[in-house]
C-alpha cells in the first residue's frame, strides 16, 4: 500500500447508525519525514497568472475538513461556506449578485440546474434555493452527512450521503422518490464522490470501489463496474474508496479509486474500455487527449484517453495533498496543502507557473472557463486568475 498523506486525513469517525467506522487519517511522529510535503524548487515561469478579482465567502471550509466547491452556470459562479453563507457572484467582474445566510452547517458544495440551486448540510438536509435570488424553496431531511453537491436534471435531484446511500428527490417539492443503499466497508476515507447526471442517467461512485449507473427516475441500477478490489490483511490496506470527482466526456466515464485504478467506462453499456493502476482521492479530469489523475502520494499523471498508457508523470509535488487536476486554457492546474496553485504543460507535465493563493491550503475542486480559473481557498477566499502565455 502506498502511504497516504497524514495531514489530509486526520480523524477517525465512528458511524454508529450505519454500523461502520470511517478513517480520516493516520498519525505519525514528528520526526517521520517519509511523507513530508516535497519542498518546492524554482521553476522557469512561462505563463502570466493575473488576479482578476477576489471575494471572501464566510469561513470557507470551516473545521469539518470539507471540500465545498464552487459551481458555474453561465456568467454566475455559486459558492457556499461551511458556516452557512451562500453567494452568487458575477464570474467576470466578481460583483456579488446576492448573498444569503442559512442556519445550517453546509458540507456538500453547490449544485445547480436552471432556477434551482442545491446544497447539502452536515445534518443530512438537502436545501433548494432560487438561483436568481437565493430564496429558500424547500428542504428535505435525509440520513447521513452530505459531502458532495447534489445534482439534478430538472426533474429529479440526486444526493449522495456519507452512509453509502444515493437518493432521488422530486425537483419541485423535495419529496423522496427512491433510495439506493450500498454496502459500506468497515473503514472508509472521509468523503464521497459527486454524482454525475446526464439526461435520465446518474452515475455514482461508492466506498466499496464500485461505480454504478442508475435510471434517475426510478433509481433502478442499469450497470455496475468494479474499479478496485480490496486487497491486504488489514482494513486500512483494503480501503478502495471512490471519493474524488469523476468525468463524463464523449460518452466515456472516467473514474479513479484509492488503492485501485483509473478506469474508462462506456457510459451507456458499462463496458470497461481500459484501466491503469492509480491511487487517488481527488478524482480525474480530461483535456487535449489526456486523462489527469493526482495520486495520493502527490504524483500527477496524464494518461492517453485512447487507453494506450501513460503520457507523462510529474512527481515534484510529492505528498503535497493535491486537488483534482483542472484544465485551464491550454494548461492543467493543481492546488496543494500549502495553498499554491501550480500550472503545468499538458504536453509533458513541466511547470510553467505558480502562485500562492491561500496559506490555509486548497482542497476543493477548482473550476475554469477558457483561460480563467476559480480557486476557493480553505480560509474562504474565492479568487479568479487569468492564465496567459507570457510574451
Amino acid at each position: 500500500m502506498r502511504p497516504i498523506t497524514q495531514r489530509l486525513l486526520v480523524v477517525i469517525f465512528l458511524l454508529g447508525l450505519s454500523g461502520c467506522s470511517t478513517i480520516s487519517g493516520w498519525f505519525s511522529s514528528d520526526d517521520d519525514d517519509a511523507t513530508a510535503p516535497a519542498a518546492l524548487v524554482d521553476i522557469d515561469e512561462t505563463v502570466a497568472i493575473d488576479k482578476l478579482w477576489s471575494e471572501g465567502v464566510g469561513n470557507g471550509q470551516g473545521s469539518g475538513f470539507y471540500r465545498i466547491r464552487p459551481t458555474i452556470d453561465g456568467d454566475t459562479i455559486y459558492i457556499a461556506s461551511a458556516e452557512g453563507e451562500v453567494m452568487a457572484i458575477d464570474r467576470v467582474d466578481g460583483d456579488v449578485v446576492w448573498d444569503v445566510e442559512l442556519e445550517s452547517t453546509l458540507s456538500g458544495g453547490v449544485g445547480v440546474w436552471e432556477e434551482g440551486l442545491f446544497i447539502g448540510s452536515s445534518e443530512g438536509v438537502v436545501i433548494k434555493l432560487d438561483s436568481a435570488t437565493g430564496a429558500q424553496l424547500w428542504t428535505t431531511a435525509l440520513r447521513g452527512e452530505i459531502l458532495s453537491p447534489p445534482q439534478s436534471n430538472g426533474r429529479v435531484v440526486v444526493a449522495q450521503t456519507y452512509d453509502g446511500k444515493l437518493q432521488g428527490l422530486d425537483f419541485d417539492t423535495g419529496e423522496l422518490l427512491w433510495v439506493y443503499d450500498s454496502n459500506v466497508p468497515v473503514l472508509t476515507i472521509r468523503g464521497t464522490s459527486t454524482p454525475i447526471v446526464d439526461n435520465d442517467r446518474v452515475y455514482a461512485g461508492f466506498a466499496n470501489g464500485r461505480v454504478l449507473a442508475f435510471d434517475i427516475n426510478s433509481g433502478a441500477v442499469v450497470w455496475e463496474v468494479r474499479i478496485a478490489i480490496p486487497r491486504g490483511r488489514s482494513e486500512i490496506e483494503r480501503i478502495v474508496d471512490i471519493d474524488g470527482s469523476m468525468e463524463l466526456a464523449g460518452g466515456t466515464l472516467y473514474a479513479a479509486s484509492y488503492q485501485g485504478n483509473v478506469v474508462a467506462i462506456d457510459a451507456r453499456s458499462g463496458r470497461r474500455l481500459w484501466q491503469q493502476k492509480a491511487s487517488s482521492y481527488s478524482g480525474v479530469s480530461q483535456s487535449f487527449g489526456n486523462v489527469y489523475v493526482a495520486d495520493a502520494d502527490g504524483a500527477l499523471s496524464a494518461y492517453l484517453r485512447t487507453g494506450q498508457g501513460l503520457r507523462w508523470t510529474q512527481d515534484a509535488l510529492a505528498y503535497r495533498e493535491l486537488s483534482r487536476p483542472t484544465p485551464v486554457g491550454g494548461y492543467v492546474a493543481v492546488a496543494d496543502v500549502e495553498g499554491y496553485l501550480h500550472i503545468l504543460s499538458v504536453a509533458d507535465g513541466t511547470f510553467v507557473g505558480r502562485i500562492k493563493v491561500d496559506s490555509a491550503g486548497v482542497r476543493a475542486d477548482m473550476q475554469s472557463v477558457d483561460n480563467v480559473i476559480y480557486v476557493f481557498g480553505n480560509s474562504g477566499d474565492l479568487v479568479a486568475y487569468e492564465i496567459t502565455a507570457d510574451p
